[in-house]
């Protein structure tokens, strides 16, 4: 069973920080933006930014009980900061009933991404670094890049490049699978 928005949105408010909640929303509607854009189910994005993060505040322990059940590739074993997406999906089907597995797909890659996103991927993808509810000063390049000839990827490549340079400038190790997909996007653009 898929819960109400409304019960969704009571959830989260209870169990995330009210900046996260506010980045959720805002997700929502950018990925609903990028979703009627690009010519795919408006509210099916709009559901999915929504709940993207939603184990992002989870307790230590808790976020431990689901890793355990969840594969975890090369990469994200690196950074714990990334622990939240492949939870996020765990718990979107666990929590909320949620069987789609593109949603799940979604809020499964939505911080690290992977090589040969679908486009609904790259529009979570994207909708969680180019919403303007806590993220306005980044949405603006962004959003210019849109309008051009492979324009997702192109905002896809300058954030993996913020990501690589920002990793870089604070000594912190890069993941394989980040330079993987930068190399891809790079020669595909």
């Amino acid at each position: 069973m898929i819960y109400t928005i409304d019960y969704i949105q009571e959830w989260l408010r209870n169990n995330l920080t009210e900046e996260r909640y506010n980045h959720s929303l805002g997700t929502a509607e950018a990925a609903e933006m990028l979703a009627i854009k690009y010519g795919l189910d408006k509210e099916k994005a709009y559901f999915t930014g929504l709940i993207h993060d939603c184990a992002k505040c989870l307790p230590k322990d808790e976020m431990s009980k689901i890793l355990e059940k969840v594969k975890l590739e090369y990469g994200e074993l690196d950074n714990p900061k990334t622990h939240h997406a492949p939870a996020g999906a765990y718990l979107a089907k666990a929590q909320f009933g949620v069987e789609d597995e593109e949603i799940l797909s979604a809020i499964r890659w939505h911080t690290i991404g992977k090589i040969n996103m679908t486009l609904f991927e790259k529009i979570i993808f994207l909708a969680d670094k180019i919403e303007e509810r806590t993220r306005p000063k980044e949405c603006i390049e962004l959003k210019k890049l849109l309008d051009e000839e492979n324009g997702i990827d192109k905002a896809i490549l300058v954030c993996y490049k913020f990501t690589i340079k920002s990793l870089v400038d604070r000594n912190l190790t890069i993941c394989t699978q980040t330079i993987d997909i930068y190399n891809n996007l790079l020669n595909s653009i």
